[in-house]
């Protein structure tokens, strides 16, 4: 009975041990599907739709070929399709009913496209030389666009795969459990052994024989007796090696498969009106290093060309005005670099079209004398990259209001919106008022006074200051008004609003006596290259400033948050 215990144990391992490896091998299914498609359109943009990317689930391992070079990039679809414009492009898409990808061409004027590279419309980008072969996890509102160099036929052989559970979660416990199974069967046997070994002997006692001569003995040849212990040690190293195969954890319950992304990118939450935050905290922090380097490159080479790629209006203004005034006289210190980041802050409009804005604060952690930077950063067009309109120091005491997370965005305002306190031209235009009549302007109740540095730096006080160190052969007189900036604002969580205006300060000093000249100095005299005049000098000044307005109905006052001011203009009277 015991033998056959023994040998049913070792019938009931083989099959299931068996059964667990046929699941690992002959039995295995795919562990991926594939889907493939090549055209011939020509056309020098691809676009893989994101309806394709997800036909099934989990990451997609793009490969692309079919061209020398290849550019690859992905955004959100809509974002995608603006930026081609009337360009023609290979669609790829996906027939759910086939279960095929599929391969059209949409027509379009353009021939021929720009670059892709660099744009700051993009979530990632790649580039490659023959083929490119890359793992994302991207929703089905984004969508891939590739090109080639925008003037030959854009990569037309795509090829996607997904991942496929194909883990086998018995295998391991079937082939775990067979080889116990199997050592049972072995002690089963063993014991079987034993036991008719014990129970060989006579049971009577046998009647003597006569003694016959003694043979001699032969030493047994090596391998020639068998024991116990030999006969179980394959089997055992057998039960061990399928143990340790049965380790891997496609072979157990609760097993996922599959490799980690190399990329991914979260669908932007859309609010009730369907309108997306222009940019994600990462496009941001992509474009702020981009613009800082640039910038630092403008700098170094005082390169307003250069500069103009990132900058435009009021800050792009200062700027180049620094560049010339630093140029004639190298002893004037340039302006401060744009940090790379940390990005502490990022506001985007919420908008799915275009010109765009975004607002974000840079704090640089490595070294704490230098103040937060709030940017307004805009976007004319889809094919244009984001450029710098404001660049504001933060005051000291400059406390931000609550704004709306980055994925969600926030609404831009128009400049005569009544939604409130002021609207930014006068807002502007009051504060500017403050500056030159302090406590007698009609707007002075309008706005907070403490905290407000600019008015320390520049206001009635520092006016009196160079009026009384004039002499009496010359006169000076101030004067304000709207800078060629538009106001840029984006509301706050109180329905308020963070508004940047630009404004313009003149001061102009003319000689009142005949023969009397004016001295111009410092910046003014770098920027504009007069040594004297007898007509007068007139400087102008550009202030950028940044404040949260209160909305309409309140009785909380408008605060300056930050400013820069520089010279941007300098020369004689006319």
């Amino acid at each position: 009975m015991r033998f056959v215990l023994a040998i049913i144990s070792f019938v009931v391992a083989a099959v299931m041990i068996g059964a667990g490896i046929a699941q690992r091998t002959i039995l295995l299914e795919p562990d991926h599907v594939a889907l493939s498609s090549s055209s011939s359109t020509g056309a020098a943009v691809t676009v893989i739709d994101g309806a394709a990317l997800n036909a099934y689930d989990g990451s997609q391992r793009l490969s692309v070929s079919g061209t020398d070079d290849i550019i690859a990039a992905y955004g959100r679809t809509s974002d995608v399709l603006a930026w081609i414009g009337d360009a023609q492009y290979t669609e790829v898409g996906f027939d759910a009913e086939k279960g095929e990808l599929t391969s059209k061409l949409v027509p379009g004027t353009e021939k021929s496209v720009p670059t892709i590279e660099g744009s700051d419309l993009w979530l990632d980008e790649y580039t490659s030389a023959d083929s490119l072969a890359i793992t994302v996890k991207v929703p089905s509102d984004v969508s891939f666009i590739m090109i080639s160099d925008g003037k030959k036929a854009a990569p037309a052989d795509v090829e996607l795969s997904w991942p496929v559970d194909n883990s086998t979660p018995l295998a391991g416990p079937l082939i775990v459990a067979g080889a116990v199974v199997l050592l049972l069967g072995l002690a089963l046997l063993l014991w079987a052994i034993n036991h008719m070994r014990s129970s060989r002997g006579p049971r009577r006692k046998p009647q003597k024989m006569p003694k016959v001569p003694r043979k001699p003995l032969v030493k047994p040849r090596s391998g020639g007796r068998r024991t116990a212990a030999g006969m179980i040690a394959v089997p055992i190293t057998l039960v061990g090696a399928l143990v340790l195969t049965g380790c891997s954890a496609d072979f157990w319950p609760g097993s996922k498969p599959g490799a980690a992304p190399s990329a991914s990118a979260s669908a932007a939450p859309v609010d009730q009106a369907g309108e997306p935050p222009a940019a994600t905290v990462n496009q941001v922090e992509r474009i702020i290093t981009k613009i800082s380097q640039t910038t630092a490159d403008a700098d170094a080479a005082k390169d307003a060309t250069l500069l103009a790629t990132r900058f435009q209006g009021a800050a792009l203004e200062l700027r180049v005005a620094n560049y010339a005034i630093t140029t004639a006289d190298p002893s004037i210190a340039a302006l401060a670099a744009i940090p790379a980041g940390p990005v502490k802050v990022t506001l985007p409009q919420r908008t799915d079209s275009w010109p765009r804005t975004v607002f974000a604060v840079i704090q640089d952690d490595s070294d704490s004398t230098i103040p937060p930077l709030a940017l307004f950063l805009e976007q004319e067009d889809p094919r244009a990259n984001y450029k710098v309109a404001y660049a504001m120091t933060l005051e000291p005491s400059a406390v931000l209001p609550k704004v709306a997370p980055a994925a969600i965005g926030a609404s831009q305002l128009a400049d005569d919106s009544g939604v409130l306190k002021l609207t930014p031209d006068e807002v502007a235009l009051g504060y500017a008022d403050i500056l030159e009549k302090d406590v007698d302007s009609d707007a002075y109740l309008d706005f907070e006074a403490e905290g407000d540095s600019l008015r320390e730096n520049v206001g009635v006080t520092y006016k009196a200051t160079v009026k009384s160190s004039l002499p009496s052969t010359a006169t000076v007189a101030f004067g304000h008004a709207l800078g060629g900036a538009d106001a840029i604002s984006l509301a706050t969580n109180d329905a308020g609003a963070l508004v940047a205006v630009n404004v313009n300060e003149t001061t102009t000093v003319t000689p009142v006596e005949a023969g009397a000249a004016v001295n111009p100095t410092g910046q003014v005299k770098a920027l504009s290259g007069l040594a004297i005049s007898t007509k007068g000098v007139i400087a102008t000044y550009g202030d950028q400033l940044l404040f949260y307005v209160p909305p309409a109905g309140s009785d909380a006052k408008i605060i300056l948050l930050g400013y820069t001011q520089g010279l941007i203009k300098a020369g004689e009277v006319g």
